[in-house]
């Protein structure tokens, strides 16, 4: 597997999104999760992406249980945000509320820690910016996680450009991670330059579009009832029809190329730049080994260029009106 580098962090080119392992997504299966996270380690994806969310908690306890043994030959990213003092793993409606303060970032930190087995994180990333709190002051409690160890690098979620800009006068951020793909393409307005001139790397989650670009559903009643896509606003009446056209161009253009639709979506998001490293998210053995070898594909300027012709961005927003709230911010 190919690296990159997140500004100094070195990576492999592509990433593990672990979300799905645990939630959000349906049905999980804890066993084939873990063999997926050690599968990973075989072709070199060792870039796996976790978040206290995700479950709650229970995600961070998953990767935790994969690593055990080889923790130093992944780069372990998690996020925080919530306050989860009485957050019951897999509970959602457990969590708290969203807090940036000094306070929350000190101490959050140790029930990552804890989860993971590990005695520090690669990448800590605020999941999303607190409104109520000044980015200086959640950044500044991040740094003095960096120079006590238990963080070697700090990013950032979902954030402005103007946040960006801020978060990183008073400590450097490494990376930003906010949705990208051929269908979601907000960030290259604002976002992807502030990264680009500060020399921030960018860590595109959701390439495939949750998965619909790679042709793995196309309805929402394919989805399993505690699927959260199924209430996506991208998967409604009007938005389906004329994202599944989107989706059939994706097919079209990937079996002229004769890849798979999730091959082409993540060769599209490498070939943005060297500074991007997307993390398609699976819990699957197959789709982990399927994605990765998208690394190999070279797609010409011609291909780049009838996919900027061809394939307009997304019927309807990424999340629903309170989700759109936290972003962007």
């Amino acid at each position: 597997m190919q690296e990159r580098s997140l500004r100094d962090l070195q990576v492999s080119a592509i990433g593990l999104g672990c979300m799905g392992m645990s939630a959000f997504y349906g049905t999980t299966d804890q066993d084939e999760g873990i063999a997926t996270i050690r599968r990973a380690l075989d072709i070199g994806v060792t870039f796996l992406d976790t978040a206290q969310l995700y479950g709650p908690l229970t995600n961070e306890s998953l990767v935790g249980e994969a690593i055990r043994g080889h923790r130093d030959e992944y780069v372990i990213a998690t996020k925080f945000n919530y306050r989860m003092d009485d957050a019951v793993p897999g509970d959602m409606s457990s969590i708290g509320r969203q807090d940036g303060s000094a306070e929350h970032v000190r101490g959050s930190v140790h029930g990552s820690l804890e989860r993971l087995g590990t005695d520090h994180i690669d990448l800590y990333y605020q999941h999303r910016v607190d409104p109520n709190v000044p980015i200086e002051e959640t950044v500044g409690a991040l740094g003095e996680l960096v120079a006590e160890g238990k963080v070697r690098h700090i990013g950032l979620s979902e954030a402005s450009a103007e946040t960006i800009r801020r978060a990183h006068a008073v400590h450097p951020v490494t990376a930003v991670q906010s949705e990208y793909s051929l269908w979601t393409r907000d960030v290259e307005a604002e976002v992807l330059p502030a990264c680009r001139e500060l020399g921030i790397g960018f860590v595109p989650y959701s390439p495939l579009g949750r998965g619909f670009l790679a042709g793995r559903f196309s309805s929402p009643d394919e989805l399993d009832e505690n699927d959260f896509r199924r209430a996506n606003p991208r998967f409604t009446e009007a938005n389906l029809e004329a994202n599944l056209r989107l989706a059939a161009k994706v097919k079209e253009i990937a079996a002229e190329k004769d890849v798979t639709p999730a091959q082409l979506a993540i060769a599209w998001v490498l070939a943005q730049g060297e500074d991007l490293v997307p993390i398609p998210g699976t819990k699957r053995r197959a789709y982990l080994e399927q994605n990765a070898a998208a690394v190999d594909i070279e797609l010409t300027k011609e291909d780049l260029a009838r996919i900027d012709a061809e394939l307009p961005q997304a019927a309807g927003e990424r999340y629903d009106e309170a989700g759109m709230r936290s972003v962007n911010r």
